[in-house]
C-alpha cells in the first residue's frame, strides 16, 4: 500500500456520498477538478452502461462537456469515480482495464456495507491500481 495521502474536502465528499446514496442500484460516476492541484468540484456524469447496476461507461458526451467547461474554468482533472452498489470499494478488473490516466485519482465508493458508506482512493502504478490514504478536510 502507497504511504500517500489524498487530502479531500469534506464537502465534496459529502456530495459523493449523497449522489451514490440517491442511486444505490446504479454505479454512479463522475470526475472531480481541481485548480493549483486543490480538489474543487464533483461534475456528475451519466452512467450509460448497458448494466448500470454492475459496470459504469461513462456518456461521451456528457464527458466532453465537463472536460471542456473544466479546461475553460482553468480547472484540471483530480479524480475519477464511481461507486459499488453491492461490491466493496475495491477495483474490479474492469475498473483496472478502464483506468487510463496515471495522475487521477480513482475513488469507489461502496454502498455495500452496513449503516456507513465506504470510500477508498487509488492511484495508477506499474499498471495496478495503488490504495492511498484518504483524509478529510473540513
Amino acid at each position: 500500500m502507497s504511504e500517500q495521502t489524498t487530502i479531500l474536502p469534506r464537502s465534496l465528499v459529502n456530495q459523493l456520498l449523497t449522489q451514490a446514496q440517491n442511486s444505490p442500484e446504479t454505479e454512479v460516476c463522475g470526475l472531480i477538478s481541481s485548480h493549483n492541484g486543490q480538489p474543487m468540484k464533483v461534475y456528475p456524469v451519466k452512467n450509460i452502461a448497458p448494466e448500470p447496476g454492475q459496470l459504469f461507461q461513462m456518456d461521451p458526451k456528457g464527458l466532453i462537456d465537463v472536460m471542456r467547461h473544466m479546461r475553460e474554468q482553468n480547472e484540471e482533472l483530480f479524480a475519477i469515480y464511481h461507486s459499488h452498489p453491492h461490491s466493496p470499494a475495491v477495483p474490479s478488473a474492469t475498473d483496472l482495464q478502464q483506468a487510463e490516466y496515471p495522475d487521477a485519482l480513482y475513488l469507489i465508493i461502496s454502498l455495500d456495507t452496513k449503516g456507513v458508506l465506504e470510500m477508498r482512493g487509488y492511484r495508477l502504478n506499474n499498471n495496478a491500481l495503488e490504495e492511498v490514504v484518504l483524509e478529510i478536510s473540513p
